[in-house]
């Protein structure tokens, strides 16, 4: 009998290499497959000027086979919203990862400065970004803190800044759409992280009808490198209990 299939979408400004930790917990239980977003990776065309979130969207939904289980993580995971809410066909389940929801006023100003910082000064936004995720005392090994700023460096950086300003504005374009996601859906994020808050994962919760949400305590934004069995636990059993291959 074939395994259910999973479809994981990257973060902005990162790649396919960013689930490796989690995928060693997963490809015993299911198909795992990795998909990488315009301008992200061994893409070779980047994102242009004034990419948006049904962009990034289409081209996604070219590699992906009806009945996947789509797993998103932070812009990803708007990505995978859209494709739940506009090509339900081709998506079992729902899971966002580290998502941000509905940015109240104050999250928006401060997503909005992070970008104009990005468009002034990339090589800084890559430093801010590593510090972010990995502050001095993280439990995340060297070597890999080292793979993430260096797949963040090797972006173009018109590339980056067209599609982090998708992830800094989209979630107010989703938000009228969410109470239409009509698959089965869950959010994770870490309990300390600052930019896809608990709250948000929250609002998300409430806002797609009989979405569910958990917490990874003590975790920050970059779960899938920080904790990945923690994520594969809730990954798995969300995925086993909306799937109709066992």
């Amino acid at each position: 009998m074939s395994r259910a299939r999973i479809a994981l979408i990257h973060g902005v400004g990162l790649d396919g290499s960013m689930w490796g930790p989690l995928r060693g917990f997963l490809e015993p239980e299911f198909d795992v497959q990795t998909i990488e977003l315009l301008g992200h990776g061994s893409r070779e065309q980047p994102a242009p000027k004034g990419v948006g979130l049904a962009e990034l969207a289409a081209d996604v939904s070219e590699r992906l086979r009806p009945g996947t289980h789509l797993v998103g993580f932070s812009l990803g995971a708007l990505v995978a919203q859209y494709l739940a809410r506009f090509r339900p066909d081709l998506v079992a389940s729902l899971v966002s990862v580290a998502s941000v929801c509905s940015r109240t006023p104050e999250e928006r100003a401060s997503v909005m400065t992070r970008l104009a910082s990005a468009e002034s000064d990339f090589l800084a936004t890559v430093e801010a970004s590593i510090r972010r995720w990995y502050p001095e005392g993280s439990p995340v090994p060297t070597e890999l803190v080292e793979a993430t700023r260096d797949v963040l460096l090797r972006n173009d950086p018109t590339s980056f800044i067209a599609c982090y300003r998708v992830f800094a504005t989209a979630d107010a374009e989703l938000a009228p759409e969410l109470p239409r996601i009509a698959v089965p859906s869950h959010a994770v994020t870490g309990e300390l992280d600052p930019g896809s808050t608990p709250d948000m994962s929250a609002r998300l919760a409430a806002a797609i009808p009989g979405c569910t949400y958990s917490i990874i305590s003590g975790a920050r934004h970059m779960m899938p490198v920080e904790r990945p069995q923690e994520l594969a636990n809730t990954l798995t059993a969300f995925i086993k209990e909306h799937s109709n291959v066992h």
